[in-house]
């Protein structure tokens, strides 16, 4: 691994958004691994859409494996994510 990838592992590692995310109605479900990685659930679905993302700031980049980009914004501990509303799940 060279230094950049360790320290974007060692970022991904550390930022606080690390966990579940799930819209109000619970049927989209991002969970943000520690190791740069996410799997998207839809609604019954488990694994949906798999791939990586980078965290700077409040702002998510995703790349899932098939190629598909995405980002979005967290504001006020909600993630904002191509038009949906997602809260962080205790």
């Amino acid at each position: 691994m060279n230094n950049k990838s360790n320290a974007s592992a060692t970022i991904q590692q550390s930022h606080p958004y690390v966990g579940m995310w799930v819209t109000a109605d619970g049927y989209v479900r991002h969970n943000l691994l520690p190791n740069g990685r996410y799997d998207e659930a839809r609604g019954r679905r488990e694994s949906a859409y798999q791939g990586r993302y980078e965290v700077r700031g409040n702002h998510i980049d995703y790349w899932d494996d098939t190629g598909f980009t995405a980002d979005g914004d967290f504001i006020d501990d909600v993630l904002h994510h191509g038009g949906m509303i997602l809260y962080r799940q205790k």
